[in-house]
C-alpha cells in the first residue's frame, strides 16, 4: 500500500512488531509508534476526495482526514500542554469543542499526515527527555508520562478501529 511518495517510506512510520521482552520505556514507545505507524498504513492509497467522507451519518464528523487531525493533536495536548505546560494552540474551543474533526475533513490528507508524523516525533523527543515517572507539569490530577504514554497506545488503537472502518467505507480497503 506504500509508495515512494508515501509518509510510510520513513523508517520511524515503518510498522514494526514491539519486542516481546524488553524495559518498559522500550515496550511502551514501541507499542505506541507502532499504533502512530498504522494511522498511515491505514491511510495509505486513500484517494484524497475520500478522506473528508462521513459516511456515517449519526456521527457526521467521524472522516478519516478528521480522525488523522484529532490524533495530531491529541498527542500536542497530552506530550506539549500537559506534559511540559506549553499553550495549547488546537484549533478546538468551547464554543467549537471539535474543530479539529472538522477543519480535517476539509484539509488534504497527505498534508494532515505529515503534520501527524511532525506531531509524534515531537512527542517522542519529549518523551526521550522525561523519565517515565515524571508527572505533567499542567493538570490536575497530574498524570505521569507512563500514564501518558499507556492512554495514547489506547487512543491511537481506539480511533486506527475507526480508520479500518472509514476506509473500507471509503473504498473497500481492508486489513493492515
Amino acid at each position: 500500500m506504500s509508495d515512494k511518495n508515501s509518509p510510510l517510506t520513513s523508517p520511524v512510520l515503518q510498522r514494526v512488531e514491539p519486542p516481546t521482552a524488553a524495559d518498559e520505556r522500550t515496550m511502551l514507545t514501541s507499542y505506541l509508534d507502532r499504533q502512530r505507524a498504522t494511522v498511515h498504513l491505514k491511510c495509505a492509497g486513500l484517494a484524497s476526495d475520500l478522506s473528508g467522507a462521513a459516511p456515517l451519518p449519526a456521527s457526521p464528523l467521524m472522516t478519516v482526514g478528521g480522525l488523522v487531525s484529532h490524533l495530531r493533536w491529541v498527542e500536542a495536548f497530552w506530550f506539549e500542554v500537559v506534559m511540559l505546560n506549553q499553550p495549547d494552540l488546537a484549533p478546538y474551543s468551547q464554543k467549537d469543542p471539535d474543530a479539529e474533526f472538522r477543519i480535517g475533513a476539509a484539509l488534504p490528507l497527505t498534508r494532515l499526515l505529515k503534520e501527524y508524523a511532525a506531531q509524534c516525533a515531537r512527542s517522542r523527543e519529549i518523551t526521550a527527555r522525561l523519565e517515565l515517572g515524571a508527572s505533567a507539569r499542567r493538570s490536575r490530577p497530574q498524570p505521569t508520562l507512563r500514564w501518558v504514554l499507556l492512554h495514547m497506545i489506547e487512543e491511537t488503537a481506539r480511533h486506527n478501529g475507526h480508520l479500518d472502518l472509514l476506509r473500507e467505507l471509503a473504498d473497500g480497503a481492508t486489513g493492515q
